[in-house]
């Protein structure tokens, strides 16, 4: 297999230095991917970095997994407009280890050649002085050339910190001694890290008169220029208690056709011909959605097992089953919470159900799902408000306890698609 043609066919590969596609064709190469312990959970904009370790291992190389336990005390700039908040060792210590058990659902860590590996440069770098470091180190690469990465250059009009200026010369220090003690020659990123990571492969020459490469994967985007990665409530993670298996399956199987076509083979492992042929099955019948079934599919089921993603499906087909009212009364607490995104629930106290509270009052008073009773009044006159699936006729009805799901849920839907949960305490 070709690394490189590889990940060019899957949209895998955006810059690439001269001399990479040789040594990977010529011999079993090391190479990393840094990783971000700001949260105790990857999410899916972490999937391109990780798909890169996926394809090289694929192809026979060792990955390793970075993650940055020092380098998360510091603070990328790369790609950020302000100065982010720095993290104490305990928390960045049990993000590592939360992280690292999602890392082995993808990379084959008992392998005999080359098996996955997991480092954490705060390792190297917790009995660096600064008097050594900037020593030893900072002498080897100029001010003009880190002042002339992006990174940098994107954030001189609203200053940044020395902490974060000196970033990059952390991160290329991982490089070199990974390449020192590992034998490490790759080292590969999203496009935003390309200065970050060749600061790297020029602490290796000026330190060592060594040779060492890299190569980058695109940022991925929405066809419509808008971030990737995101759903209405915010990131999807990896960590099911985060996002739920049905709200992972369901971000994938919502995607549009171009970014669907797209992701197929950026984020799943399925052949060639295999996704040519969806791609084309899809295109005779649009309506079936073959090809995002397929796309939420494969990496459902990578990401959350066979059991998530069955769970995914049964919630699905629940979910959107024309019997819903009847079924309503059974579904779980899980279910009925999975149904509306973090941010469209309110809670209320249980008194203002006890003697019936007036719907215009519950929808634009207790809650912020309309902004006047007004509002509440004219969509109910227009066919366009439901609670708990069923539609209501009377602006004047009202509420009580009797109508809670659970005993403890009530859910409102506006217009065809935007859902709200109130939750009784």
């Amino acid at each position: 297999m070709n690394l490189v043609e590889e990940l060019r066919w899957r949209g895998l590969l955006q810059d690439i230095m001269p001399g990479t596609e040789e040594l990977l064709n010529k011999e079993t190469v090391s190479g990393y991917v840094g990783f971000d312990p700001t949260a105790d959970s990857l999410h899916i904009g972490n999937m391109v970095p990780i798909m890169l370790l996926v394809h090289l291992q694929r192809a026979g190389h060792k990955p390793i997994a970075l993650v940055g336990g020092a380098t998360g005390m510091v603070g990328d700039p790369s790609g950020k407009s302000a100065e982010r908040n720095l993290l104490d060792i305990e928390t960045i210590n049990y993000n590592l280890s939360c992280q690292r058990k999602q890392l082995e659902q993808f990379l084959d860590f008992k392998a005999e050649k080359n098996a996955a590996e997991i480092v954490n440069n705060y390792d190297w770098f917790k009995e660096f002085s600064f008097l050594g470091f900037i020593r030893d180190v900072g002498k080897h690469i100029t001010v003009n050339y880190m002042m002339a990465k992006d990174s940098v250059k994107n954030r001189l009009e609203n200053g940044m910190s020395f902490t974060e200026f000196s970033y990059q010369l952390v991160q290329g220090y991982d490089f070199y001694h990974l390449y020192k003690n590992k034998g490490v020659k790759l080292q590969m990123g999203g496009s935003d890290q390309w200065g970050n990571i060749v600061t790297g492969t020029e602490l290796i020459r000026r330190m060592d008169s060594g040779e060492a490469f890299a190569l980058t994967a695109p940022l991925v985007k929405k066809a419509d220029g808008t971030k990737f990665g995101k759903s209405e409530s915010g990131n999807v993670w990896l960590d099911p208690k985060k996002t739920s298996s049905y709200k992972f399956y369901q971000f994938w199987l919502n995607t549009s056709d171009v970014d669907a076509e797209n992701y197929i083979k950026v984020f799943t492992l399925l052949p060639h011909d295999e996704i040519e042929a969806v791609i084309a099955e899809h295109k005779t019948d649009p309506g079936l959605h073959v090809l995002q079934k397929a796309l939420a599919k494969d990496i459902t089921t990578r990401v959350h097992g066979e059991a998530g993603y069955d769970e995914a499906i049964k919630t699905t087909e629940l979910l959107f089953s024309k019997d819903l009212v009847d079924k309503l009364k059974t579904l779980s607490s899980e279910v009925i919470l999975d149904m509306v995104d973090d941010n469209l629930k309110y809670s209320l106290p249980r008194g203002d159900f006890e003697t019936g509270l007036p719907i215009a009052e519950l929808l634009a008073d207790k809650t912020e799902i309309f902004p006047s009773r007004g509002e509440v009044r004219k969509m109910i006159q227009g066919g366009g408000l439901s609670i708990n699936m069923e539609k209501v006729a009377d602006a004047n009805a009202t509420v009580d306890a009797t109508a809670l799901l659970q005993g403890k849920y009530l859910l409102v839907q506006k217009g065809k698609k935007n859902k709200y949960l109130v939750i009784v305490e």
